[in-house]
């Protein structure tokens, strides 16, 4: 895959998804998805995490960023939908570990992967809330106690990033975060529709309608609309185009 800084922020890109899984799969690193409000309000902490890992084009901001700047071959690559594919391809030799949402979610989440992946070998789970330090510490100790391959994190960002991050500095493994992709497996949260992601193509804002009353929902796509602005007015550069070896 080939990877970009998009206003000091490493991208990779490209536009077949095996890649990127086997690319993470290679290095165990951390999946960490690209939007707008990663390139915008990056920190110097989150930066760092994200440029010493994988970032990739999870959303439409970070594909017209890309392609602005001449890298055609920008796709989106979803995280909801990559979790699973990594799934597919490795859950009957790989120990999978998953961290996030509520309780209930979790073991929804949990049962239906071991219905619809016959033998996946899920070694241990949890919700994503934590009540004190000591239960972080209890996650932290699991992991390296039961060793998993894959790590998938839905706690919201930077939050998951920042656990994803400590967890990798005590135990090698692919980590993904995934925000609210339990809940869009499980039927909580419903899927964007099809036809608006072929129209409009901008998921956040058919989710912005949806939930019209929500305030951090209206901050996070005014955000959006931001960087759309920065993106036309050619103030989001791409530099250090570099190809990554599989």
């Amino acid at each position: 895959m080939n990877s970009v800084y998009l206003n000091g922020v490493k991208t990779y890109f490209g536009s077949e998804r095996d890649e990127l899984i086997d690319l993470a799969l290679k290095e165990k690193k951390l999946l960490i998805a690209i939007t707008s409000e990663k390139i915008f309000h990056a920190t110097d902490k989150t930066r760092d995490i994200i440029n010493r890992n994988i970032g990739y084009t999870d959303a439409m901001g970070s594909v017209w960023a890309l392609h602005r700047n001449g890298f055609k071959e920008a796709v989106k690559i979803r995280g909801c939908e990559l979790w699973l594919d990594i799934i597919r391809k490795i859950y009957k030799e790989k120990k999978i570990y998953l961290i996030g949402s509520t309780q209930d979610t979790i073991e929804k989440t949990v049962n239906k992967l071991k219905k619809e992946f016959e033998g996946i070998n899920i070694v241990n789970f949890r919700n994503g809330f934590f009540k004190n330090n000591s239960e972080k510490k209890a996650v932290l100790d699991d992991i390296v106690l039961k060793k998993p391959d894959i790590v998938f994190v839905a706690m919201g960002s930077p939050k998951q990033e920042f656990l994803m991050n400590e967890m990798r500095e005590i135990h090698q493994a692919v980590y993904q975060g995934l925000g609210g992709s339990f809940d869009l497996y499980i039927g909580n949260v419903k899927p964007t529709p099809e036809w608006w992601n072929k129209i409009f193509k901008i998921e956040g804002l058919y989710r912005m309608l949806a939930d019209i009353t929500n305030k951090k929902r209206w901050q996070r796509e005014w955000t959006c609309v931001k960087f759309l602005f920065v993106i036309w007015t050619n103030r989001i550069h791409g530099e250090k185009l570099m190809k990554t070896k599989k």
